[in-house]
């Protein structure tokens, strides 16, 4: 892999839980205009694995002259939800506060994220502003709003993740031990976990000031079928939310193997934020 274009802030604290250091890593690249646009990754990973050391396809963002802030989050093993969402939008609100340090825009936030990171993503631009899993992690009183959100492939109601799954699926999601129930902390379609399910599904915080959602599933993807990036879209779009879902034929989780390929649809998520995260639309904050 060729050098990545960017200086590397690793393991910047953005708050504190119980004595532990919250980091994410920032990534400035070397030619950029200032004030720069940020986009958020969010690293996937069922919730209960992964780390923010890779940015995956949000790489790509770099190379187009976005600062990406790579955001370490309390895993399931850890803490249960909301704990994750909580971190994602203290990560969001310790940018914005210290913009101007490094000279970053604190009105051109994009949040993209993958599989779990992209449920993620999704809840932090549907709670844009409404105050929901605001803890007084980190910096209060910022606004963790962002202005756009890419979502690829990540779950949303997970009440209806096995009704939902293709032929071939591999995982029981209404299982005690699944990604979902030990991210609830029990099995999703008891009580009170139910109830946990409902607040963690980014549609029931669909409204009509939510920030512009591109979506990308494989329409062969046997972790999280693809329905579950249709009904958000169906939500965002009823709602009058500019959202379009972008189906690969043939892809997988982690959308290889399908057309649009990998790389097209990194290029169309760099594309996407380009027009949401540039001066040029006479934006009125």
């Amino acid at each position: 892999a060729e050098a990545l274009n960017a200086v590397v802030e690793k393991d910047v604290v953005y708050g504190e839980i119980e004595g532990r250091d919250l980091l994410l890593d920032l990534y400035l690249p070397n030619e950029r205009e200032r004030p720069t646009p940020v986009i958020f990754w969010i690293h996937g990973g069922a919730w209960r694995a992964g780390n923010k050391n890779s940015i995956g396809p949000a790489r790509g963002a770099v190379d187009a002259g976005f600062a990406v802030a790579s955001v370490g989050y309390r895993l399931s093993g850890e803490a249960r939800f909301p704990a994750a969402i909580e971190d994602c939008k203290a990560a969001v609100r310790f940018v914005r506060s210290h913009a101007s340090q490094w000279q970053l825009d604190p009105e051109r936030f994009g949040v993209w994220g993958s599989s779990a990171g992209g449920h993620l993503a999704a809840l932090v631009g549907v709670t844009s502003g409404s105050g929901a899993f605001e803890e007084e992690l980190g910096v209060p009183h910022q606004a963790s709003a962002v202005q756009a959100v890419c979502d690829w492939f990540g779950p949303t109601d997970f009440s209806l993740m096995d009704t939902h799954a293709i032929p071939g699926s591999r995982i029981i999601h209404d299982a005690p031990d699944s990604p979902e129930s030990m991210f609830v902390g029990g099995p999703i379609q008891d009580s009170p976990y139910r109830e946990r399910v409902r607040q963690a599904n980014p549609i029931a915080y669909v409204s009509a000031d939510d920030p512009p959602f591109l979506i990308v599933h494989g329409d062969r993807d046997l972790l999280v079928a693809h329905p579950q990036s249709e009904i958000l879209h169906e939500a965002l779009r009823k709602a009058s939310v500019p959202s379009e879902l972008i189906l690969s034929k043939g892809a997988g989780h982690g959308l290889r193997g399908g057309e649009p390929d990998w790389r097209s649809l990194v290029d169309q998520s760099v594309a996407f934020f380009r027009r949401e995260l540039t001066l040029e639309t006479g934006e009125t904050e």
